[in-house]
């Protein structure tokens, strides 16, 4: 009787070694998913910039890239914001999300040439959180 106890111990501790090794891998892997989903979307994002900073650019030629681009940025600031729980990743998306808003503001007030400082800060550090 003492075997079976014996062998019954060891089968439960066995199984609730592979349950905490499953559940440990699985939490390892959301979070690793969540900072590649992170860096993905903050590289997209970049992307959006450099098109926004193009726009500009041209902004004579085509007035209506501007908004398309900001839109595009609103976007990935979106499925970001959707994706963690990180307060650092949501206070620079938050940072990103105002300055996109000012630039807005400033090019329906008729500023053809907006300040992109405060875009370009506001993504490079939510890179730099993502990537951290």
């Amino acid at each position: 009787m003492a075997e079976s106890r014996r062998r019954r111990g060891t089968a439960i501790a066995a199984v609730v070694a592979a349950v905490g090794l499953t559940v440990g891998l699985t939490t390892g892997c959301d979070a690793v998913n969540k900072a590649l989903d992170c860096v993905q979307t903050a590289e997209a994002v970049a992307d959006s910039v450099t098109d926004l900073q193009q726009a500009v650019e041209n902004a004579s030629n085509d007035p209506t890239q501007i908004e398309e681009s900001l839109g595009s940025i609103d976007q990935n600031l979106d499925e970001i914001g959707d994706k963690t729980d990180n307060a650092d990743v949501n206070k620079a998306v938050d940072n990103l999300n105002e300055a996109v808003n000012n630039v807005r503001t400033a090019v329906k007030n008729g500023d053809e040439t907006p300040d992109l400082s405060p875009i370009t800060d506001a993504a490079g550090e939510l890179t730099k959180v993502c990537t951290s």
